[in-house]
């Protein structure tokens, strides 16, 4: 079995920002050596298109799922439709989903409705539930602490920025998390001192492109292919190796996208 050079766990591949340029784009990721690719839905509506850039490489997996600033757009959507959707063969989670009240782009009522149909949905198809979380980490630990005991479920916090409370919770209940290009930044020392008492098991690796180009591709538009940035950083932020990095954090990734075959 030959493993993965590099695996970028969150790409937004149809987003607006590659719309000049999407093949060249998904090019340079295969020519800088990342193997794997997650296309993360930003709402549902959107899922055909999220859909699509899948479908038609081997290499890209896709997610169903509402962003909580688009959770106003349909706000009685149901873990059914999630559900029905993610019978499609590549999808691998359930999300992007969570709670923003940084800018509370929707009603937090609406924000935390969606978002428990999500957990639901994970619950009952046992796909991970990949979680966007800023500025509301006690609603978050109460959602999150109550739906877990009504019945576990596959939980994944990406590009973890919110504190260590929340942080230690979600470990407590099993959760992976995820780095992003934010762990380069001058001044994300928080988020690099919570990424070193992560569990070790459970960390993976993500850009969020088109947003958060690491250092030092900081104030470009972020694609897959700067990743390996990350990597670096996350190995020396714990200290180890690039194959250690590769190593974790690949083992940590199929453990959570399991629907993905390590091959």
């Amino acid at each position: 079995m030959v493993d993965c050079r590099y695996i970028d766990s969150h790409v937004n591949l149809h987003a607006p920002q590659f719309d000049e340029d999407r093949p060249e784009v998904i090019g340079r990721a295969r020519a800088a050596g990342v193997d794997l690719m997650i296309n993360i839905c930003d709402r549902v509506s959107n899922f055909d298109a999220v859909y699509g850039i899948a479908d038609d490489n081997a290499d890209i997996w896709a997610t169903v799922g509402t962003h909580p600033h688009e959770s106003r757009e349909n706000p009685d959507l149901t873990a059914q439709t999630l559900i029905d959707l993610a019978q499609r063969p590549k999808v691998v989670g359930i999300g992007e989903c969570g709670l923003d009240f940084h800018y509370d782009l929707s009603p937090r009522d609406v924000q935390a409705q969606v978002f428990r149909q999500h957990i639901i949905a994970a619950r009952n198809t046992g796909l991970p539930l990949v979680v966007h979380t800023r500025e509301a980490d006690d609603v978050m630990a109460q959602v999150l602490t109550e739906a877990h005991a009504e019945g576990p479920f596959k939980l994944l916090l990406h590009c973890y920025t919110s504190g260590p409370e929340l942080a230690k919770t979600c470990a407590e209940m099993g959760a992976w998390f995820s780095v992003s290009g934010i762990a380069t930044f001058k001044a994300a020392q928080d988020v690099r001192d919570i990424i070193k008492d992560m569990p070790a098991d459970r960390i993976i690796i993500e850009t969020d492109c088109p947003y958060l180009a690491p250092i030092p591709m900081r104030g470009r538009r972020n694609e897959p292919a700067f990743v390996p940035h990350v990597y670096d950083k996350l190995g020396e932020i714990r200290d180890w190796s690039l194959d250690e990095v590769r190593a974790r954090t690949h083992d940590a990734f199929f453990a959570l996208f399991d629907r993905i075959p390590r091959s």
